[in-house]
Order: C-alpha cells, then sequence, then structure tokens
C-alpha cells in the first residue's frame, strides 16, 4: 500500500514533531510474525527507521494491536518507542483518557475472544516464534484470509437490525471505565470512526474511535487517514489526506 505507506512516513516526519507526545494504538503492521522477521523486510526497517527519527524528537507511545500483538522488545527498542499496556490511562491537557486497542471491547464475537485468549498466552506465542520463519508467514497470511471470509460471511447471514458483532458492546466499554476510573475512552480496531456519548445504566462516557488508515483504495471507496489531536480545547479528527 504505497499511498498509505508513504502518508504515514510523512506524518513521522512533517505533522507528529509538532505536538508533545504521539499515541499509536496497535495494527501498525497488518501481522507481525516476529521480531526476526522484520530484518528481512525493507519496508519495515524502512518503518522503524521513521519511528526511531520521530522518538527522538517527540515522545512516542505504543501499544499492540490485534495484528501485530508479537511485535517485541528488540524492535521496540530500535524506534526508541514506550510500549504501554491495554488499557492504559493517561493524562493529556488536563483531561484522563483510556486508551486501547479496541479488540478486547467487541465481546459479542465470541469466537473472536476465545481465539484472541489463547494467542495472548506467553506459552503459545513462545512455540510460534521458535517455528521457521516461512512456517510463521505462512499460518498469518492463513489467519488473514480465514478472517476475511468470516468477516463476510457474518455480514451476509446477520440478520437485518442486529448488532455487528465486530463492533465494540457498551458492556464491555462499560466495564473497562469502571476498572480504570475514567470516562473518556480512545480506540481503534474497529474501523468506524466517530465520536460517542454513551450510557449504561447510572454511568455516562465519551468514546472516540480512531479510523484505520487506507490511501490505496479504488477512486469508488473512501480513501482515509485521520488521527486525533488533542490539546486543551478538548479532542478533533484531523484529516491527514486534507493534511498531506
Amino acid at each position: 500500500m504505497p499511498l498509505t505507506a508513504q502518508r504515514f512516513f510523512d506524518f513521522c516526519e512533517k505533522d507528529a514533531p509538532k505536538v508533545e507526545a504521539v499515541f499509536i494504538l496497535g495494527d501498525l503492521f497488518e501481522y507481525w510474525v516476529g521480531d526476526d522477521a522484520a530484518l528481512h523486510s525493507p519496508f519495515q526497517q524502512e518503518v522503524k527507521r521513521a519511528l526511531a527519527t520521530l522518538s527522538t524528537k517527540v515522545k512516542t507511545y505504543y501499544l499492540h494491536g490485534n495484528r501485530d500483538f508479537l511485535l517485541g522488545a528488540h524492535f521496540l527498542s530500535k524506534t526508541g518507542m514506550t510500549l504501554m499496556h491495554d488499557p492504559t490511562k493517561v493524562s493529556i491537557a488536563g483531561n484522563e483518557y483510556v486508551l486501547c486497542h479496541g479488540d478486547s471491547l467487541c465481546t459479542a464475537d465470541i469466537g473472536y475472544q476465545v481465539f484472541r485468549s489463547w494467542v495472548r498466552k506467553s506459552w503459545i506465542q513462545s512455540l510460534f516464534l521458535k517455528m521457521p520463519l516461512h512456517w510463521r508467514r505462512a499460518i498469518a497470511n492463513r489467519l488473514r484470509s480465514n478472517s476475511g471470509m468470516q468477516y463476510r460471511r457474518d455480514k451476509q447471514t446477520a440478520p437485518q437490525g442486529a448488532q455487528d458483532k465486530t463492533d465494540v458492546t457498551l458492556a464491555a466499554c462499560s466495564e473497562i471505565l469502571k476498572n480504570q476510573s475514567g470516562n473518556l475512552l480512545i480506540h481503534g480496531h474497529t474501523h468506524r470512526p466517530a465520536h460517542h456519548q454513551e450510557s449504561l445504566l447510572d454511568q455516562e462516557w465519551q468514546r472516540w474511535v480512531l479510523s484505520d488508515w487506507d490511501l490505496d483504495h479504488p477512486e469508488s471507496l473512501q480513501p482515509r487517514a485521520s488521527a486525533l489531536l488533542i490539546n486543551q480545547n478538548g479532542v478533533r479528527y484531523t484529516d491527514l489526506i486534507k493534511a498531506g
């Protein structure tokens, strides 16, 4: 995805150094099968250099996504990024925001949550990382293909008006905010960028969803790349396509 990649490199060079800190909430890569694999990927090496340069200018934080949760200490050390736990509460411009990737909030997708619980086990990850690199890549590609087919199948068979099980649930948002003692939530994963005012029982909160970045679709589809800018004036979306 050359246009998307170039916009990210431009973002690291031109846009991101203007702020005090940058938070990347996972899924920076389509998949990650081990830090050793990055040594054989010119593209991932280019991303590493861009992030390493950015980290010398502003504090840069990283949070694992469902596609790149195996991104490890070696790559992080080379980029200078600081790893955050999922979720993490941070203070920005006088307010406290709960940051997470978002896949843990999709609790209606029971099959995915079972899969997630297994692949996040350290012994499973250790076994996977000991496999030959070409095996790991083949498994990752198969999982991506199966995920895409399952998503299309669910779209076709879901009853009209039913909640999309790949979206977050109010109950999951409520629980994570209670546990973090917060009422401002930011996440990605679902690719449904929007600002929500939500409530459940006596609990109220605001939720912001990050967009995916995709500038390489045909013109008939909507390309997009945005970020959230948070300062003393609050939270706003910045359209990085127009900015570019």
